[in-house]
């Protein structure tokens, strides 16, 4: 029997993928907001180790910060200490020596923006978190605000210059705990697509006024980044492909942003949309993103990722046998179930290998 496209192996420069189902950058919230600030732990060890065991091939953190502004919450975590490096070593180090499917660990670098220092969803509070209860003045490319939130900072030419540095920073952080790939989040309306987004920057310098200059940032971050890891490592780039939201970030523009970002040493576009601003009118349904990966792929000729509402084998499978995209990357189905992987195999014929402790459950069934 033919090997299932979805269980085909890839090849992103030196990085072997042993198949094309991975796991979606997901936050957590479960960083201590004191003394570890940003650091991951025991939750994210079981968390990412449970997909490494379920047959996951590709599996992406969380949103990691740059620095300390750039968390999301005061529970997010971060990359840009020491202590940081030591929590995420110890899980990349379980994902590579327990993962089934010879599973590899990137880490998605991001920076909030004007969407930071926000109240996790599950604290029962929402909105941003004030100085007195561990807050911090946010920043973006301007002062206008998300809805709901604190209005940011304006951020200085000097601002940016220290954001494209910490976000290097951070990427040779990643290349020396042992990651195996690195992510750019440039979507869900955090620093980078604030940036691109006509719906937020009306700067008018040369970090917006075009779309030439409202990308400047996110070329210049992937620039910064390549420069500073491994030529046979692969960098990927999480972008928004359109804010839902009349005016703002169309398909075209992310046609152009992917093959831009090509140029420059991205190997896989992670095609995701919308989070730019609170009257986005999304459309949703069953892989409703797919299409834009697909675009995407066909006119630039880069890799891409989708992700969406795409919770079965057979979904993933016609993702990626009819070309749509090169890889499917789970979320929240994962979290039901973090065998997802070794399931969608059995669904679809494949064999995959099982973890030696769990073998006795390995369904019984001739391929």
């Amino acid at each position: 029997m033919a090997v299932p496209a979805l269980f085909q192996p890839l090849k992103l420069r030196s990085l072997e993928l042993q198949h094309r189902g991975w796991v979606s950058p997901m936050c957590q919230y479960s960083c201590e907001p004191d003394g570890a600030a940003g650091v991951p732990n025991d939750w994210h060890l079981m968390h990412l180790g449970s997909f490494a065991a379920g047959g996951a091939a590709l599996i992406l953190t969380e949103a990691a910060a740059v620095n300390a502004a750039g968390r999301i919450s005061p529970r997010d975590a971060g990359l840009y200490n020491d202590e940081q490096a030591l929590g995420w070593e110890r899980i990349v180090s379980f994902v590579h020596r327990h993962g089934v499917a010879d599973t590899k660990i990137g880490v998605q670098l991001a920076h909030a923006g004007r969407k930071a220092s926000t109240y996790w969803p599950f604290s029962g509070r929402s909105g941003s978190v004030p100085a007195s209860d561990g807050g911090w003045e946010t920043v973006g490319p301007g002062p206008q605000a998300f809805d709901g939130y604190a209005p940011p900072a304006a951020m200085t030419e000097d601002d940016i210059r220290g954001v494209i540095a910490d976000f290097a920073a951070a990427a040779s952080r990643a290349v020396d705990i042992g990651f195996d790939t690195i992510e750019l989040h440039g979507a869900h309306g955090y620093l980078l697509h604030q940036f691109q987004s006509p719906l937020i920057n009306d700067r008018t310098d040369s970090w917006g006024g075009t779309a030439e200059g409202r990308s400047r940032l996110t070329l210049a971050v992937i620039d910064a980044v390549r420069n500073v890891i491994p030529e046979s490592m692969p960098l990927l780039l999480r972008i928004s492909a359109t804010d839902w939201a009349e005016g703002g970030i169309s398909v075209e523009d992310s046609v152009s942003l992917a093959a831009q970002a090509a140029a420059r040493g991205v190997d896989l576009v992670d095609v995701s949309s919308g989070g730019a601003v609170a009257h986005q009118q999304i459309q949703p349904g069953p892989g409703y993103q797919t299409e834009f990966a697909a675009r995407i792929r066909r006119e630039t000729g880069v890799a891409t990722g989708t992700v969406g509402l795409l919770t079965s084998p057979d979904q993933a499978e016609h993702v990626v046998a009819t070309g749509q995209a090169d890889g499917v990357f789970i979320a929240r189905a994962a979290l039901r179930d973090p065998h997802w992987w070794l399931r969608a195999a059995f669904e679809l014929g494949h064999n995959l290998r099982w973890a030696p402790q769990y073998e006795r459950a390995v369904p019984r069934r001739s391929f």
